[in-house]
């Protein structure tokens, strides 16, 4: 007799596990996610969103499944049990890389949580069991980390993967908040397989989902406007972001270590001996107040990249800055974050009498309203910020003219004390 569990879910009511979930969910690495919240410092915002990794994974897996049976069912798709079981495991495993904390780190400028997959994957208890159940974990990263070209790839990593249907669905409801509603039952009946760009099949959508598929871009722009990007909420990843760095440098934690601790376990060891005193003001949620808030519709559009991918140079901009004002360095911290392909597609679109378009950056505008409208979307969510820890007034000019800077400029700048 086939043997499986089912794990009740406030989102998703039943989640039925079966044989090859239950063979690894309760592996070390699986269940440190437990302890991993989705949505990092969000908490301190929204006291719900107190959800994990774990939480997500196994709604990612169980979307997965729903994805699987309903394109077979509808004979789009004809999968051996091997494949299948292969699929199921990359979406629950998606996240197992993950740091603490949400995204924080990796802005910090550690390497991404899907590169971290490899080191679960191929050592320890997991690894043990997907290897006997014939998926050994090589197989499944490629599929992690968007690297597979095999059709159904898109449903792991893609424009309508299980894991976006997962997460904003579930971030939602777990922040009590009313932006991330999705019709996932009309989009995962809208699924089928059609050629892409390459004239290879991959995941596509049919055109009776296309309300839906603009429902989900539009709660994705919501949910980084309300809560991803929320003010207090990027004060704390800016405050965390520090401490951390400070914590690497001076030796206190290890990289290696913090890519496998969890949220409570990570904090501890930063309020041992920390200097700075960010850890315990974070603890007590004592949050650095904003003294600069301007949408990025008030900026010029093509705004240079450094402030949201080179940490490095982000601290020294915060300590000059903070020291032109009358603050302590780690006292400022400047927060202008990037999320470039927020509501960017590519997929292809079949249409009812069967012809296949590409929903790329161009087409998508004559099947969707919101693609037209993107570009001026993302920038209204997107938010210039000066942070301080005490009493400072900010120019908001002479940063609004830093950010703009050039990198190799801003570099120049800093090193020159000029």
């Amino acid at each position: 007799m086939t043997r499986f569990e089912v794990v009740r879910d406030p989102l998703w009511d039943n989640i039925r596990l079966d044989p090859e979930a239950l063979a690894v969910v309760d592996t070390p690495a699986v269940q440190r996610l437990r302890y991993v919240r989705q949505l990092g410092h969000a908490f301190l915002v929204y006291p719900g969103a107190t959800h994990s990794r774990f939480e997500h994974a196994l709604g990612a897996y169980h979307l997965a499944r729903r994805a699987l049976a309903q394109l077979e069912d509808a004979s789009d798709v004809r999968l051996d049990a091997a494949d299948r079981i292969r699929l199921k495991l990359a979406a629950l495993l998606h996240d197992i890389g993950h740091y603490p904390f949400s995204h924080s780190l990796e802005e910090a400028g550690l390497p991404h949580h899907e590169e971290l997959a490899a080191r679960h994957l191929a050592d320890g208890q997991l690894a043990q069991r997907l290897a006997e159940l014939g998926t050994p974990g090589q197989r499944l990263l490629p599929l992690i980390q968007c690297r597979a070209r095999e059709p159904l790839a898109g449903l792991v990593s893609g424009s309508l993967d299980v894991d976006k249907l997962d997460y904003l669905s579930r971030d939602a409801w777990m922040c009590g908040v009313p932006y991330g509603v999705i019709d996932v039952d009309r989009l995962l009946t809208s699924l089928t397989l059609a050629p892409g760009r390459d004239g290879h099949p991959t995941l596509a959508l049919h055109e009776k989902g296309l309300a839906a598929l603009e429902s989900l871009l539009f709660a994705k722009y919501q949910m980084y406007r309300n809560v991803y990007w929320h003010h207090a909420v990027r004060s704390a990843t800016s405050m965390f972001k520090r401490l951390v760095r400070r914590a690497i440098a001076a030796g206190r934690v290890r990289p290696d270590a913090v890519a496998v601790a969890t949220d409570d376990g990570l904090i501890h060891e930063l309020m041992q001996q920390d200097g700075t005193g960010l850890a315990r003001s974070l603890r007590e949620r004592r949050l650095a107040k904003r003294a600069l808030d301007l949408p990025a519709t008030e900026l010029p559009a093509d705004t240079p990249s450094w402030p949201s991918d080179d940490p490095d140079l982000l601290e020294r901009v915060e300590d000059r800055l903070a020291r032109d004002v009358g603050l302590a360095p780690g006292e400022l911290f400047l927060d202008f974050p990037a999320k470039a392909a927020m509501l960017a597609l590519d997929l292809p679109l079949v249409q009812r009498d069967g012809t296949v378009t590409q929903l790329g950056a161009a087409e998508a505008a004559a099947y969707l309203g919101l693609p037209r409208v993107a570009a001026e979307l993302y920038r209204s969510a997107q938010r210039l910020r000066v942070f301080v820890l005490g009493e400072a007034r900010v120019e908001a000019k002479r940063v609004v003219e830093l950010v703009m800077m050039p990198r190799e400029a801003v570099r120049a700048l800093v090193s020159g004390e000029g």
